[in-house]
């Protein structure tokens, strides 16, 4: 697989829908993406089995406010100054890039540093969605160190974070990035194509892009178009009529209030978020929380609004997909379900739901 111009829109699109909310907004990171590829060509794809087990592999994106990338967008070169310290710390060049999170701006901005580095993108990662903090990728399931975690600013500022667990990375990479102005590049979890193996949630980055071109299709129904991709479960149809968002922490968190229309007219939905939307309530009762993908999808397109993108007025679709099977196990559970986030409620999937 490669990706052109023309599928890098498609992969763009499925990263809405598979980061449930978070990720940030793919713009920037698709326009400077497609630069890479006018220039350079297009980014060949792998499977991790296709690498040496030997060869080292960077998990990279954005960490931060999403609110926060929508004006303070990377300079471009924040990929090899993050890979240029990774080569000096381990004194041998790395083989692949891979991002670290299938959502968003994550799942596209990768694709950039991998055509101006000439390397191959891992068709993977370490979620299968996006979530905000640094201890929930699937490595830190498997006791696996993020560190030496890199980070680099626009002004090409890096640091290096060597800590004694993941919790620890998340708390300080989360204040250097508060410092940095709210968001930053970085790189975590390095390892080997033969360690990743243990982590990795496969097929990530096709499965982006055939989300994508399906809704592209032109079909009539572009949502039955997507479900016959990826199981989906449509919870309410509605239009926004409220959205308290703020940034803090390093992270936006908010809800948007959704009044239902069509035949969930009279009914009220609230969508609570913290990046990634976490749970959707109607009269309090739970309908969907994390780990499985809550994502807004426009009425009419059914394309993917990530938190920061919730607007007054807005026709929506509030659907529900699967969580990816890492994150069903009582680890998971423990480290990205619903009481990871302080919610008082017990995960129960929406294929059990609903199916």
């Amino acid at each position: 697989m490669q990706i052109t111009i023309d599928s890098l829109r498609a992969v763009a699109i499925g990263c809405t829908i598979l980061g449930g909310g978070g990720g940030g907004d793919p713009r920037i990171g698709q326009m400077m993406a497609e630069e890479a590829i006018k220039v350079l060509g297009p980014v060949d794809v792998h499977p991790l089995e296709e690498l040496d087990p030997d060869d080292l592999i960077l998990p990279c994106g954005m960490i931060g406010a999403p609110t926060v990338m929508v004006e303070k967008i990377p300079n471009g070169g924040e990929g090899r100054a993050i890979r240029d310290v990774y080569e000096d710390i381990y004194g041998r060049e790395f083989k692949a890039v891979m991002p670290f999170e299938m959502g968003g701006i994550n799942g596209v901005l990768p694709i950039a540093w991998a055509a101006h580095a000439g390397l191959p993108l891992v068709d993977g990662d370490f979620m299968g969605r996006a979530f905000p903090e640094l201890q929930m990728l699937t490595p830190h399931l498997l006791g696996m160190p993020g560190s030496p975690a890199v980070i680099a600013d626009e002004r090409l500022q890096t640091i290096v974070f060597r800590t004694r667990d993941n919790l620890w990375l998340e708390k300080l990479v989360r204040n250097a990035v508060a410092t940095y102005g709210g968001s930053a590049c970085g790189g975590m979890y390095p390892m080997t194509a033969a360690e990743a193996r243990r982590a990795l949630i496969p097929g990530t980055v096709s499965l982006a892009e055939q989300l994508g071109r399906a809704i592209r299709s032109g079909a009539d129904d572009p949502l039955e178009a997507l479900s016959a991709q990826i199981p989906a479960f449509p919870l309410a149809a509605g239009k926004v009529v409220d959205v308290d968002r703020r940034t803090a922490g390093g992270f936006v968190r908010g809800s948007a209030v959704i009044e239902g229309i069509d035949q969930h007219r009279n009914q009220v939905f609230r969508l609570e978020f913290q990046n990634e939307n976490l749970v959707v309530l109607r009269d309090g009762e739970a309908l969907a929380t994390v780990p499985d993908i809550i994502t807004l999808l426009d009425y009419h397109t059914a394309h993917g609004i990530v938190t920061e993108g919730i607007k007054y007025g807005q026709r929506v679709r509030i659907v529900a997909f699967p969580s990816p099977r890492q994150w069903t196990s009582p680890a998971g559970i423990a480290t990205v379900g619903p009481r990871a986030f302080g919610y008082d409620v017990d995960y129960l999937g929406v294929e059990d739901r609903y199916g």
